[in-house]
């Protein structure tokens, strides 16, 4: 099964627009046709992200229970991972440490993310070659890719 990490952005468009990728990318876990892996960090990053009074304001509907919610869901999909070590690759954004350390410990295949300075990381080769076995990927792209993946493992059928 596909192993994968989620970044904030994808989250936080999960939790606004359940008609978007970002919510697709989230149900392939609540379908079991994914593994995603969240750490406290995540966790508690998320949470803050959501209740920040732009986003508050943006998206009224994103109300205090409802972000509870969200987040007990996204935590009873998950696997939880607490301690995760520093990988020590240098990246523009410190604060996108987080995501790759955890997709590295936990040797997910991908890292799910709009951000550039992860997604920017498949075209340094420092990167690809110190971890040829992570893609970092759009929302759309990993919904396409678990697609491909599963009409690839169908067996075919002889007619």
């Amino acid at each position: 099964m596909i192993a994968a990490v989620f970044d904030c952005m994808v989250f936080l468009q999960a939790a606004t627009n359940d008609r978007g990728p970002a919510f697709a990318c989230l149900e392939l876990a609540e379908k079991h046709q994914i593994i995603l892996h969240v750490s406290p960090v995540i966790l508690a990053e998320v949470r803050d992200v959501l209740t920040r009074p732009r986003i508050q304001a943006k998206f009224p509907h994103l109300t205090p229970g409802r972000i509870d919610v969200f987040l007990q869901k996204v935590a009873s999909l998950s696997v939880l991972t607490d301690a995760v070590l520093d990988v020590g690759f240098m990246i523009r954004d410190a604060n996108d440490l987080p995501y790759l350390n955890l997709a590295v410990a936990r040797g997910a295949e991908y890292l799910v993310s709009r951000d550039n300075d992860l997604l920017d990381l498949m075209n340094d080769p420092s990167f690809i070659s110190q971890f040829p076995q992570m893609q970092i990927v759009d929302p759309i792209a990993f919904l396409t890719r678990v697609r491909d993946t599963e009409n690839s493992s169908q067996p075919e059928v002889d007619s």
